[in-house]
């Protein structure tokens, strides 16, 4: 019996394994300068994009393995226009984003009503969009960078929670916060398993449930202490925990998430069972724009402008997480928790062969390397299912 427990452990965390070895072999690599708490920071300021863009980007794969190729360019002209509002125009930044937002649904349900009405193929409308919005980004910044962003915009994105504890060399608030965290999701699994076993629903064995909790709570308060080093938390943390928290529920606990699996799973019985498939294409794509707009929102800060290549290349990132994370390249498949263990090998493998002085192009061919082995692993387990 707990031969079985132990197989089925490594099979359902094996990205979790996979990350773990990653990040110890950089680690090594770098004489430890990996897990140096700047370095740590960085990881999250530098790929807060992908986390953001892989969120959304995932519930387009579950309508059946379909992409957007067009998030770096909506990314690229909604930070053209921010930028242009806040720095040109002299438009208050709250105001600002709330345009950059508008302006990031109204690009996502535009594609939206052709994927979801007219039935254009995804990969046809979101390739047009690429090309559409990376040239209009282009006419709009009429080839030049906007800079610097207002002061106020950037302290949204780029300031570092206060340490209300006033710890000297280490952030006491950042940690207390770390262990919130542990509490409130070790509480959560208990919970949960609680109240399967009290409906008569098959739960995991217990040690499975406890190896779970003591892992995954050893890592967020390693991960909190070595913040805590640094500066503490980061406000864009706050943006990405957030946004990863409102998908997780509407995938996992709303019947809209329910939707998006079943239209994977098998689009014709569902439109039979009675779901409105043009509606859930359409909201997938809409939300997509909104996203790539916060991820806009993210770039322009962190740069401190916004040039004519912003956003390049992001799609592929998005892309890579989210079936590095487990998503189904047939579509139905795949979880937010997946997309979050996705981006962050993604994040740790760019910032690792950055330290090491590795080639770009040679980034490229290792992350290109890694996509093609995770998708493979996919349709290969599927193989052995069936």
């Amino acid at each position: 019996m707990e031969k079985v427990s132990i197989s089925s452990l490594l099979k359902k965390y094996t990205m979790v394994i996979v990350l773990v070895i990653v990040t110890l072999f950089f680690t090594w690599q770098t004489g430890g300068r990996m897990l140096l708490p700047q370095n740590i920071n960085n990881l999250i300021a530098q790929n807060a994009y992908v986390f953001v863009l892989a969120t959304g980007m995932l519930l387009c794969i579950l309508t059946g393995g379909n992409i957007d190729l067009s998030v770096g360019s909506v990314v690229c002209i909604v930070g053209a226009v921010g930028a242009t509002l806040m720095v040109n125009k002299g438009i208050n930044p709250f105001l600002a984003i709330l345009l950059m937002l508008g302006a990031g649904v109204l690009i996502g349900s535009w594609q939206a009503f052709w994927i979801a009405y007219r039935r254009i193929p995804p990969f046809i409308v979101t390739l047009a969009g690429m090309l559409m919005f990376r040239g209009l980004s282009n006419i709009v910044l009429d080839g030049f960078t906007i800079a610097p962003m207002p002061d106020g915009y950037l302290m949204l994105f780029n300031n570092y929670i206060v340490d209300f504890f006033h710890g000297e060399g280490l952030n006491i608030t950042c940690i207390l916060a770390g262990v919130i965290a542990v509490v409130i999701f070790v509480g959560l699994v208990f919970k949960g398993r609680i109240s399967k076993t009290k409906k008569g629903y098959a739960v995991d064995p217990l040690a499975n449930d406890v190896i779970k909790c003591t892992v995954i709570s050893v890592v967020i308060l390693a991960f909190m202490w070595r913040l805590a080093q640094y500066k503490g938390i980061p406000n864009i943390l706050l943006w990405i925990i957030a946004i990863i928290l409102i998908y997780w529920y509407l995938t996992s606990k709303t019947t809209v998430g329910r939707h998006l699996y079943a239209i994977g799973g098998n689009e014709k019985a569902a439109a039979l069972s009675g779901i409105n498939t043009n509606r859930v294409y359409f909201m997938a794509y809409a939300n997509m724009g909104l996203l790539a707009a916060v991820a806009a929102m993210m770039t322009i800060a962190r740069l401190n402008s916004a040039n004519p290549t912003a956003g390049d290349g992001y799609e592929m990132d998005a892309i890579g997480a989210c079936f590095i994370g487990g998503a189904s390249a047939y579509g139905g498949s795949g979880t937010i928790p997946g997309v979050i263990i996705g981006a962050t090998l993604m994040g740790v493998i760019n910032l690792g062969m950055s330290i090491m002085g590795v080639d770009a192009n040679w980034q490229k061919v290792v992350k290109g390397a890694v996509l093609l082995a995770a998708v493979i692993f996919d349709v290969e387990s599927k193989k052995r299912s069936k």
